[in-house]
């Protein structure tokens, strides 16, 4: 039997393998390198950048272990790295850029399309340049650029990563939330498990039998309160919306091999 398909416990803990989180972590590991090159005399500031990239890499992990009992936290958390990115590291990139008059590269520029289509790839092959030319050689090496790179240079290609991270996180949630109105959350996955779990327990001999008020198959249950506590008996599986019960002795209305058949009165 599939484990993963009856556990209670939803799927989770498989954010390394997101392409979102390599890129959040390649941008907050370039953003500590930034901080140290081009803010040594503004520890306030380059903290605060520090922080943002650090809350967009951190809440998609966390986000990604809280799914295991919480859709609803996973997306809020893979909401908080999206705004930390978007609203508020891209943000100070930008600052970065126009408080030291440098050019901000338009989304659709030759510059911007060329350093996005590198940072695609973890690893890009890097032809040979005159001496002296700094080039980014895919994701894995944003750091190293960005230390030797000029400001302008290094701030654009951080533009282009955070934006990059911000765009696949909104897919993410996007894509979150299709998989909770298709499969529901724990709740849910806690009541299929329970009601599989009661189904594995009936007797392999006892077959069934059908509701006597709605004709659905019924599932064996212990009643937990009255003078039959304790007791053994047939509970319609459409519970609680059908409240039909049949004694567990009782050999009528079974489920036929091929499926149920009318309930008669």
């Amino acid at each position: 039997m599939n484990t993963a398909a009856t556990s209670p416990f939803l799927p989770h803990s498989g954010y390394r393998k997101l392409r979102s989180y390599k890129v959040a972590e390649a941008v907050y590991d370039a953003t500590v390198v930034f901080c140290r090159r081009f803010f040594t005399h503004d520890r306030r500031l380059a903290d605060q950048l520090v922080q943002a990239a650090r809350s967009g890499v951190r809440n998609i992990s966390e986000g990604s272990g809280a799914a295991a009992t919480s859709r609803k936290t996973e997306m809020k958390l893979t909401n908080v790295a999206r705004a930390s990115l978007s609203d508020e590291l891209l943000r100070d990139y930008s600052s970065f850029l126009i408080q030291n008059s440098l050019r901000v590269w338009p989304k659709d520029s030759r510059e911007a399309l060329a350093m996005r289509a590198r940072l695609a790839q973890d690893s890009s092959p890097v032809r040979r340049e005159r001496e002296g030319k700094v080039v980014l050689s895919g994701l894995s090496g944003l750091s190293d650029f960005v230390a030797k790179a000029s400001p302008e240079l290094a701030a654009n290609a951080m533009l282009c990563a955070v934006n990059q991270a911000a765009y696949l996180l909104h897919r993410q949630l996007q894509s979150q939330g299709r998989t909770f109105l298709e499969e529901g959350g724990f709740t849910e996955r806690l009541h299929t498990a329970r009601t599989l779990a009661r189904t594995l327990a009936t007797p392999t001999d006892l077959k069934a039998p059908l509701c006597p008020k709605c004709g659905k198959s019924m599932t064996r249950r212990t009643a937990k309160t009255g003078p039959k506590s304790g007791s053994a008996f047939w509970g319609c599986s459409a519970f609680p919306d059908c409240k039909g019960t049949r004694p567990l002795d009782d050999q009528t209305h079974r489920t036929s091999p091929t499926g149920p058949s009318s309930p008669t009165s």
